[in-house]
């Protein structure tokens, strides 16, 4: 009876190390930084929920997706018809149904029902894409993300185009973003220890030796993408509520480069690393975005060309990948002792001798 609050305290040590690393920086930020640097941790926030949704599949599947930003996507165009006032609706939205049409509904209900919607369209498509393995499944899921931009950005009745959706309530403040992403950790956590992770897992690793042991891998894909679906369009949501704006351009291949980038920095295989990466990469975006804007010296303002966010992360991905396969964090994930215990994800393949 004793060891039980123990074994409970060693089993959540990394979430909640994670949750308290980000729940240090926003509250520095609040203390201490201005207006714009609040703004930068929201933003960073939110792509830590939008990575660990990510994380969810492709840190226990192998799968390399490249369509879940379309899921962030379907949720923060579906936060948008619940909540923008009708008569907004009325004006650029006229192919809405009549109950979206004449309505606005309260944020948090909005935001459940939103974030449900790609992880239905995730459960639809799901069982297809599931029995597609490796680059043809990934070449899939890029189908999947090309095939919503298409829809979303030639709707116009229902998503106003390739022209923004405006009028959206911005809810998003600095502690709803820290709320969700410390949710979405927990979620990506008690996924990864439950039965289900780790036979996602042991399929990834061993998949002749995993589905000759009873595992059906095809259900197993399909649990996580769904579950993923769902924490992707949760960021959906923050996303849409945080700008007030959204358009579908700014769920396409950009969005889509940076998320992957941010996985595979942290380290692919490890929930730490998926945090860890958000935060180190966001830190570099930031960075530049600063200098891109120009930096006074004396009476000459020297300023990064645009673009220099991209090529700085595509160079950081290359050295990354030369030095450090596995990501930042290993495979491993952050612990109170550094004794090497048994991990959550880990991965065999990558993580070759240890360090």
């Amino acid at each position: 009876m004793t060891r039980a609050p123990s074994v409970l305290a060693r089993t959540f040590t990394t979430p909640l190390l994670l949750i308290a690393l980000l729940a240090a920086i926003a509250v520095l930020f609040f203390l201490f930084g201005s207006g714009a640097q609040q703004r930068f941790v929201v933003e960073m926030l939110i792509r830590v929920v939008l990575v660990v949704g990510i994380w969810i599949f492709v840190g226990n599947s192998g799968i390399i997706s490249f369509g879940h930003v379309g899921f962030m996507c379907l949720a923060a165009y579906a936060t948008a018809w619940l909540t923008i006032p009708p008569m907004l609706k009325q004006i650029s939205l006229r192919g809405l149904p009549d109950f979206l049409l004449t309505n606005q509904f309260p944020f948090w209900p909005s935001a459940f029902a939103a974030a449900l919607l790609p992880a239905i369209f995730a459960l639809i498509i799901g069982p297809i894409l599931m029995r597609l393995a490796g680059i043809a499944a990934s070449i899939a899921t890029f189908a999947m993300l090309a095939v919503i931009n298409t829809v979303y950005s030639n709707w116009s009745s229902v998503t106003g185009g390739t022209s923004s959706i405006v009028g959206i309530p911005t809810h998003t403040t600095l502690w709803v973003a820290l709320g969700f992403s410390a949710v979405a950790i927990v979620i990506a956590w008690l996924y990864a220890i439950s039965r289900s992770g780790l036979a996602l897992r042991a399929a990834r690793d061993e998949p002749i030796a995993a589905q000759a042991s009873g595992v059906n891998i095809e259900r197993e894909r399909l649990i996580a993408f769904v579950l993923s679906a769902f924490v992707c369009g949760a960021a959906g949501v923050l996303y849409a509520h945080f700008l007030g704006i959204i358009t579908p351009d700014a769920f396409f291949l950009t969005a889509t480069f940076v998320a992957l980038s941010m996985l595979v920095v942290g380290g692919m295989y490890s929930l730490s690393g998926a945090v860890i990466g958000v935060v180190v990469i966001s830190t570099i975006i930031q960075i530049l975005r600063w200098l891109e804007r120009g930096v006074p010296l004396g009476d000459v303002t020297v300023a990064l060309p645009n673009g220099s966010q991209q090529i700085a992360i595509g160079a950081v991905m290359i050295m990354i990948l030369l030095f450090r396969p596995a990501g930042l964090m290993g495979n491993r994930e952050l612990r109170l002792s550094f004794r090497r215990g048994p991990q959550p994800a880990p991965d065999r393949e990558v993580r070759g001798k240890p360090e």
